[in-house]
């Protein structure tokens, strides 16, 4: 149980220690630094402790967010500072020497807290200190200020406060005016009945996976269905994130947990929408792989410009200059929000188009829409990379050779090119990626299946690969070297999967596109929470993109039509055993050791 220690007796009328058994704390009084301090050395390093001026005036939802939220070890806010255990060694230090400066007397003047706040910051601890907007957290001095203090505290509503905040400050059009005016209170009924994120989680996918199998049946009645429940899905999405930052009950599982299914939610909703299709004799498998490789490989363009430019030097260009002064026209926002046509607008079109049209229909607006969204964000990215002079980091550099995921073949060939790589222009790793993947591709679609021409293309492939990282990606456009890799192996499966033209190639296809993009999300989510890469041995063991499209093109030359679709389902089974059991035993093992939370509160996708 977390501990409070309560620095002097509390002013008559307070509230304070109320407040701080309200939000778990179990609290103890303190007449000076010297009890504190041994109040403080007296509590368990294994639980939080908080030291909380007695004098403290101020919302319950200003200390909640000081001295509650999970995802910081140093947190304060004025006369309120809070050490986690990993930062307990910290606190006590601080503590220590104000114990040391101040005789042990007890304080009449200034704050214990805050100086130990002051402390911590001199030893260069990073000390959050939360955004408390209209929030009150003050430590007066006087009965005067004491009276301002509480009069501030009731000209502002705490809860409407904490509902608000509730809300991600950037976020799409549909979800900002549609979903989030009424879900937030959703999350509220949620979190006083004691319902955590992860359960909102849950029940989102299993709402969107209902869904998908009303999709599947192929009748009218399904599709409509189908499309009031994948709302009714979105509306938990929004729900859960809202849950965790109305009760700040974040969590590194819960963080995967969130992205994940977002993604496994939208995928299984493709198939069952092509499974309901071919009920009703139409096969738009070719379309419901073809939107899941689109919609993935516009996500790689996203996490490689970001993590490219994550720590990036003078970074700076003319288009970014241009993109701020269009954010400062009210109008211009949601229109660019709304064109990269983020996960609510997404979702509520394949929903209405589901409901209203046929499978055909929904999959080709999609695909027109993502196709424009694609090409309207990658463009601006492309003329920012060039109008920028920014100098990338080894930590870039590092992150995008992870996100390429080259196997074992790329890396023994980039080794031996190295001296080669480092004389030929700073172009040249995005321009071979695109060329090799761009001939795979072509070559197998422009050949009969079973031909040796798709193999040979492969092999280029592996060299083209091999040179893009022989050397640092730390070019202005070294960042869309991922994304070319992810295009190239996901459409080589579709075109030889569609070229077999046997019943069922394409499902399996669909099924080993998913399992590998599984992969390349799992490791988006590992960087950004800077726990590293997968580890080789997986990599190493499912081949390395460029080791998987050799694999699938020595299978079409060497199988049938029918054995290549058989490969193609046990390639995907096996792929998806070992990254999903991998990647299960790492966020939970992260998750018990309380790595930190990585919420996405930026860009909607």
């Amino acid at each position: 149980m977390p501990t409070a220690i309560l620095t002097g007796q509390p002013v008559p009328g307070s509230s304070i220690e109320s407040e701080l058994r309200s939000l778990g704390f179990d609290v103890h009084l303190a007449l000076g630094a010297a009890d504190t301090e041994t109040l403080l050395a007296r509590v368990p390093g294994e639980h939080r402790v908080a030291v909380v001026d007695a004098r403290f005036v101020g919302h319950p939802h200003a200390l909640r967010l000081g001295l509650t939220d999970p995802r910081f070890p140093l947190a304060a806010i004025p006369g309120a500072v809070t050490a986690q255990p990993a930062a307990r060694q910290a606190l006590t230090r601080a503590m220590a020497r104000e114990n040391s400066a101040g005789g042990g007397t007890a304080l009449a003047v200034d704050s214990l807290a805050d100086r130990i706040t002051a402390a911590l910051d001199a030893d260069g601890a990073d000390v959050h200190r939360p955004e408390l907007g209209s929030l009150v957290a003050a430590v007066p001095a006087d009965p005067q200020a004491r009276n301002e203090a509480r009069q501030a505290v009731a000209a502002v509503d705490d809860e409407a406060v904490r509902l608000k905040s509730a809300v991600k400050a950037r976020d799409g059009f549909v979800t900002t005016f549609f979903i989030s005016p009424y879900s937030r209170y959703i999350a509220r009924w949620c979190a006083r009945r004691g319902l955590t994120p992860n359960q909102v989680t849950t029940a989102s996918l299993i709402t969107a996976l209902i869904a998908a199998g009303c999709a599947a049946t192929g009748t009218r009645g399904g599709f409509v269905a189908a499309g009031v429940l994948l709302i009714a899905s979105f509306v938990l999405d929004c729900t859960d994130g809202q849950l965790a930052r109305y009760s700040l009950q974040y969590s590194t599982l819960g963080a995967w947990l969130d992205a994940t299914f977002d993604r496994a939610k939208e995928y299984a909703y493709y198939a069952g929408l092509a499974l309901g299709a071919a009920r009703g004799g139409d096969d738009v498998w070719a379309l419901a792989l073809g939107a899941m490789v689109l919609q993935t490989c516009r996500h790689v363009v996203d996490f490689s410009f970001n993590e490219a430019n994550h720590d990036a030097a003078a970074n700076t260009s003319p288009t970014a200059a241009l993109s701020d002064r269009l954010d400062s026209v009210g109008w211009t926002v949601w229109v660019r929000r709304m064109i990269v046509l983020p996960i609510g607008e997404r979702w509520a079109m394949i929903a209405v188009l589901t409901a209203l049209t046929t499978p055909r229909i929904t999959f080709y607006a999609l695909l027109i829409g993502c196709a424009f969204s694609a090409t309207y964000t990658t463009a601006g990215r492309v003329l920012r990379s060039l109008t920028r002079r920014a100098t990338r980091t080894d930590r870039a550099a590092k992150a995008l050779a992870d996100l390429a995921d080259s196997g074992p073949l790329a890396g023994a060939v980039a080794r031996g090119l190295r001296s080669t790589a480092r004389r030929l222009p700073g172009f040249t790793a995005p321009a071979v990626a695109l060329l090799g993947g761009a001939a795979v591709v072509a070559t197998a679609a422009l050949t009969d299946f079973g031909g040796p021409w798709p193999l040979v293309a492969a092999i280029a492939y592996v060299l083209t690969s091999s040179l893009a990282v022989a050397r640092p990606l730390k070019g202005a456009l070294d960042w869309l070297v991922p994304p070319f890799f992810r295009a190239a192996e996901y459409l080589t499966v579709l075109v030889l999967a569609a070229r077999a033209d046997v019943n069922g190639a394409l499902p399996a296809a669909f099924g080993l596109v998913a399992a590998v993009a599984y992969h390349h999300y799992d490791t988006v989510y590992r960087i950004r929470g800077d726990a590293g890469a997968p580890p080789q041995w997986l990599v190493r063991t499912i081949g390395g993109h460029e080791g998987r499209t050799l694999v699938i093109c020595v299978l079409a030359v060497l199988l049938t039509a029918t054995q290549f679709k058989l490969a193609l389902t046990v390639l995907a089974v096996a792929v998806a055993l070992v990254v999903l059991v991998e990647s299960i035993r790492f966020w939970v093992a992260a998750h018990k050791v309380g790595a930190p939370a990585v919420h996405d509160e930026g860009e909607p996708a």
